[in-house]
C-alpha cells in the first residue's frame, strides 16, 4: 500500500503528504465519508468535525484556548457594538442591546428575497433607490491625493523586503493624504538624517499634542500601519484583527525605535477599547482600508458611543477612557452588510425603505464590482451617468413587466446598468454612516478617495 495519501492538491499541485488510514487510499483529512456526517466546529464554525468525533475535538480544538483566554481580557465584552435587530436607537444612534451573532441574512437569502419580489415591486424599489440616490449623490466628491508625506513609498524607498504593490500604496497613501488634508495628521520630515532629528525635536511635541495613537480596525498584515508610521512618526500603534495572518508588518514595525506595537485578535464587534489598558486616558486616530460590510459599523460604534459607554455597576470603566482624534475608513463589501449592525436604520427609513429593502439594497451592491471595470464604467461614477442609465433601464422594465420576472430582468441587464446600479446602493448605505458621524457632532466627509481603475471600492469617510 502506498506510503502516502491520494488526494490531489490542486493548488500545491500535488499529491496530499500524510499517512492514509489502513482501509483506504487517503488520509483521516480527506477520506470520503457522507457529507451529513461533518457538522460545522461549534468553537470555530471555519472547520468541520465529523458528528460522533464532536465531543472529544471540542476539547482540544485550536480555538479553545484563544478563545478562553481572549474571555478574560477586560476589553472583551461579547456583542458590545454589534447593534441590534430593531428600530430602538437612542438620540445619537446609539444602541445598548447585543444582538446573536449567527443572525446573519446571507446572500443567498438576500437574492432568493429579490428573485421572490413581483415585477412591480422591483421596480418600484428601483425607482426608490434613484430617487434617494439623487437627493445625496453631490456630498459625494472626488478626493484622489498622493501627499509628499508618503513619496519615500511611492518612490519605493522603503525597505525591499516589504511587500509593494502599487495600486495598494496609491490606495494607502490616499487615505492617508485626506487624512492629512483634513487636518488630522501633520506631515514629518523625512529629507536627511541631519535635519530628520531636527524636524523630530521641533514637531514631537506638538504632534503628540494631536495624536497620541493610531487604531487600525481589520488591520489584516498591517501595512497601512506601516505607511502610516514610516511616513508620519506615529509612536503608538494597537491592530485590531480578528484573523491570524502571515507575513505581518509588526515584525518591521516593532524594530523601529520609539514605536510602541500591539496586536488585538479579537472581533471589532467585541472590543471595548476604553478598556485597552495601552490606550487609557490617550487621544487616538482610527483607521480602516477596505472593512467589509457590518465591519464598518460596529468600528463606527466601537469608536464613537458618544465617546464612551452606558457604564454599569457590574461593568465599570477601569481607567481614563481614550478619545477618538479623527477616522479613516475606506469601506468595502456592501453586500454583506446587515440590518442588525447598521448604524444608521432611522436614515434608512426615513428614506422609505424597510428592513426587506435594506437586504435587497446591500444585495444590490455586488453589481458595482463583479465585473471588468474598463472605460464604459467611467460613466458609471457620475451622478448624471447614473441617472440616464437607470432611465433608460427602467423603461425597458416597465415594457416587459407583464410577462416576466425579477430573476429573468437581472440575467438580461447589462454590467454598466447592474453597475450604475450598485454604485447607487453603495452610496446610499454610506452616505447613512455619514450622516451618522455627523449626528454625533464629528466634521465628517464621504469622498472617492481612487479612481474607479485602481479600485471599485473607492469610498472613504473621513471624520475629526
Amino acid at each position: 500500500m502506498s506510503s502516502h495519501c491520494k488526494f490531489w492538491l490542486p493548488k500545491k499541485k500535488r499529491f496530499c503528504a500524510n499517512s492514509p488510514l489502513s482501509d483506504s487510499p487517503f488520509c483521516g483529512n480527506h477520506s470520503q465519508r457522507p457529507d451529513a456526517h461533518w457538522i460545522p466546529c461549534p468553537i470555530d464554525p471555519s472547520h468541520s468535525v465529523l458528528e460522533g468525533n464532536l465531543p472529544s475535538h471540542l476539547n482540544r480544538c485550536p480555538l479553545k484556548k484563544q478563545a478562553q483566554s481572549l474571555s478574560r481580557q477586560p476589553y472583551y465584552q461579547r456583542g458590545i457594538n454589534a447593534g441590534k435587530e430593531d428600530m430602538g436607537e437612542g438620540e445619537a444612534g446609539e444602541e445598548t442591546t447585543a444582538t446573536p451573532k449567527d443572525s446573519n441574512f446571507t446572500s443567498e437569502m438576500k437574492r432568493a428575497l429579490v428573485h421572490a419580489m413581483p415585477v412591480s415591486k422591483f421596480i418600484g424599489l428601483i425607482a426608490k433607490i434613484k430617487s434617494a440616490h439623487a437627493s445625496i449623490c453631490t456630498i459625494i466628491r472626488d478626493s484622489y491625493m498622493v501627499p509628499q508625506s508618503c513619496s519615500i513609498w511611492t518612490d519605493r524607498e522603503v525597505d525591499k523586503k516589504l511587500p509593494y504593490k502599487e495600486k495598494h500604496v496609491l490606495q494607502q497613501a490616499s487615505i492617508l493624504g485626506n487624512l492629512e488634508e483634513f487636518g488630522v495628521l501633520k506631515e514629518y520630515c523625512f529629507t536627511s538624517d541631519e535635519t530628520n532629528e531636527k524636524c523630530h525635536s521641533n514637531t514631537e511635541s506638538e504632534r503628540d499634542t494631536d495624536v497620541s495613537a493610531v487604531v487600525e480596525f481589520g488591520a489584516g498584515r498591517g501595512y497601512l500601519t506601516q505607511m502610516l508610521v514610516d511616513c508620519y512618526g506615529i509612536s503608538k500603534v494597537l491592530l485590531v484583527e480578528r484573523r491570524s495572518y502571515k507575513f505581518k508588518a509588526d515584525r518591521s514595525l516593532r524594530q523601529k525605535e520609539r514605536l510602541i506595537v500591539e496586536r488585538l485578535r479579537i472581533d471589532i464587534e467585541d472590543l471595548n477599547l476604553n478598556d485597552v489598558e495601552s490606550l487609557q486616558g490617550l487621544g487616538y486616530v482610527a483607521i480602516g482600508k477596505h472593512l467589509c460590510g457590518p465591519a464598518t459599523d460596529v468600528t463606527l460604534r466601537c469608536c464613537i458611543h458618544k465617546q464612551s459607554y452606558e457604564w454599569t455597576a457590574s461593568h465599570p470603566p477601569r481607567g481614563a477612557i481614550c478619545y477618538l482624534r479623527g477616522l479613516a475608513i475606506a469601506t468595502c463589501c456592501h453586500h454583506l452588510c446587515q440590518w442588525k449592525n447598521y448604524i444608521n436604520k432611522a436614515y434608512i427609513s426615513d428614506l422609505g425603505f424597510t428592513e426587506e429593502e435594506f437586504h435587497a439594497i446591500s444585495w444590490f451592491t455586488s453589481w458595482a464590482v463583479d465585473a471588468d471595470h474598463g472605460s464604459e464604467f467611467v460613466v458609471t461614477e457620475s451622478s448624471t451617468g447614473h441617472e440616464i442609465i437607470m432611465s433608460e433601464t427602467m423603461n425597458e422594465w416597465q415594457l416587459d413587466s407583464a410577462s416576466c420576472e425579477v430573476s429573468d430582468i437581472v440575467r438580461s441587464m447589462q454590467p454598466i446598468h447592474r453597475a450604475a446600479l450598485g454604485f447607487m446602493c453603495k452610496d446610499i448605505i454610506d452616505a447613512g454612516r455619514l450622516m451618522w458621524l455627523k449626528a454625533q457632532g464629528l466634521q465628517s466627509e464621504l469622498v472617492k478617495y481612487v479612481p474607479i481603475d485602481i479600485s471599485p471600492e473607492n469610498r472613504l469617510l473621513i471624520a475629526r
